[in-house]
């Protein structure tokens, strides 16, 4: 006979996470299971080590930013090895300090692959559990490239886990993965390209604010190749050889290692969704306002796993996992708020944006207000040697509320919180603007850019 629970999560990262403890919280049966060590890409595989990994980048770039200025940073180098190490003082202690979290609230906490066999029903290996509710929260998981050769390629977690970073590296795909990747490994001393099959990388960000960073990416050594189209990966006896198209023309590169930066895609393909009469798409289960599957009601979705308009971010699964847990505690009755939620490309430095694009906010007919200011001149740019940095503000002349703000520069991915709260309350310019700041910080530069 079946196990039975109230909820059971099939995922435990961090939307999961906070779905089985609101539930458990209010006196529910829960049951967590992943196939993967607890904690998600977030804690394991994706923001938090890589910004950890991001540390010995930022040293190396500021103490060059510094030379000639009170620096001599000769022999200054990373230790790769050294610095993975330092990564898994963090890594390797989080599954079990989720799952003892877990457990002590109560939760039941099951490991395996986990897969529908009915509207209510998933089996674990040959065990099978019963549940009022399924939350699905399983991630996302690298997009297929299908190219021959393409096995050769490695993913995010596997680039965070090498002991050593070959000399020469070659990056598929111009989103966050590549140049925050591209940006460490230059750093760290590898030869880096990029090959994008876009005109722009990087496409939810400011164009203008693309365009710098891709100069300051070149002076860091980072080779960009726009408008090419991977084609083939070859295993040779010193490394692989890449084949693409660029432009009708036939290009070659060398590589000691293929790094998949192409984007991501749900990860819900093992978990027979047909069993269940769940509806999904290439862009996860298709789910309503209240993040409730639209053909199973039994069934609720969050995080990169749910088709939502929410952005892939870590902390938008967290609250959708809190809007889907509170839903199914008491009926549907709340749904996602997205406004004022940024997006960070922690490149050297950062490329942050929060709220509309500039053509966004034309293309619904805003009266714009735009500012935008190179600040690389600015002191807490000028302090630190950084010379590019720039913002771009959009303001409603309508209203003076601000409908979006896109920066490049050193801490400006702390700063653009401000920049979101005041887009999710509905604060005017003039409100920042009011402000009084800490002085010299970079938050002290907030009314100026306004």
């Amino acid at each position: 006979m079946a196990q039975s629970f109230d909820l059971i999560v099939i995922g435990v990262g961090m939307a999961a996470i906070s779905a089985a403890h609101k539930c458990a919280a209010a006196g529910w049966s829960v049951a967590v299971v992943d196939e993967l060590p607890y904690g998600g890409t977030c804690a394991l595989r994706g923001c938090d080590p890589k910004k950890i990994l991001r540390r010995g980048a930022e040293i190396i770039d500021a103490a060059q930013l510094m030379r000639g200025k009170g620096i001599a940073e000769d022999g200054l180098q990373i230790n790769w090895p050294d610095l993975v190490a330092h990564k898994r003082s963090f890594t390797d202690k989080m599954p079990d300090t989720i799952e003892g979290g877990l457990k002590e609230n109560g939760i039941t906490t099951l490991h395996g692959t986990a897969r529908f066999v009915a509207s209510h029903t998933i089996e674990v290996g040959e065990e099978r559990f019963d549940s009022r509710y399924v939350l699905v929260a399983t991630g996302a998981m690298p997009r297929p490239i299908d190219v021959p050769g393409g096995e050769y390629l490695i993913d995010n977690a596997r680039f965070m886990a090498l002991e050593n970073l070959p000399q020469r590296i070659l990056f598929v795909g111009g989103g966050y993965i590549s140049f925050e990747f591209a940006h460490m490994a230059a750093r760290a001393g590898s030869r880096v390209t990029i090959i994008d099959r876009g005109t722009q990388p990087l496409k939810a960000f400011d164009p203008e604010l693309v365009d710098k960073l891709m100069e300051r990416s070149a002076t860091a050594g980072i080779d960009i190749r726009l408008g090419a189209t991977l084609q083939s990966i070859e295993k040779t006896s010193v490394g692989f050889a890449i084949v693409g198209e660029r432009n009708g023309t036939e290009q070659q590169w060398a590589a000691d290692l293929v790094v998949h930066g192409a984007g991501r895609a749900p990860a819900i393909d093992g978990l027979e969704l047909q069993a269940a009469g769940i509806k999904a798409g290439p862009k996860g289960i298709a789910v309503n306002e209240y993040l409730q599957s639209v053909s199973n009601p039994a069934v609720y979705a969050a995080g990169d796993a749910a088709d939502t308009i929410g952005p892939p971010l870590t902390p938008v699964a967290v609250f959708e996992g809190k809007v889907a847990a509170s839903n199914m505690l008491k009926g549907n009755h709340k749904t996602p708020d997205y406004r004022g939620v940024p997006s960070v490309v922690f490149t050297v430095p950062e490329l942050a944006r929060v709220g509309m694009l500039e053509s966004e906010a034309k293309d619904a007919g805003y009266d714009l207000r735009v500012k935008f200011t190179d600040t690389s001149g600015w002191f807490s740019n000028l302090r630190v040697g950084e010379h590019c940095a720039a913002v771009k503000i959009l303001v409603d002349k309508a209203t003076d509320e601000i409908l979006g703000a896109h920066m490049l520069g050193p801490e400006y991915a702390e700063l653009i919180n401000m920049f979101g709260l005041a887009i999710k309350l509905g604060l005017k310019a003039s409100d920042l603007k009011t402000m009084v700041p800490a002085y010299p910080t970079v938050g002290s530069d907030l009314g100026a850019m306004l």
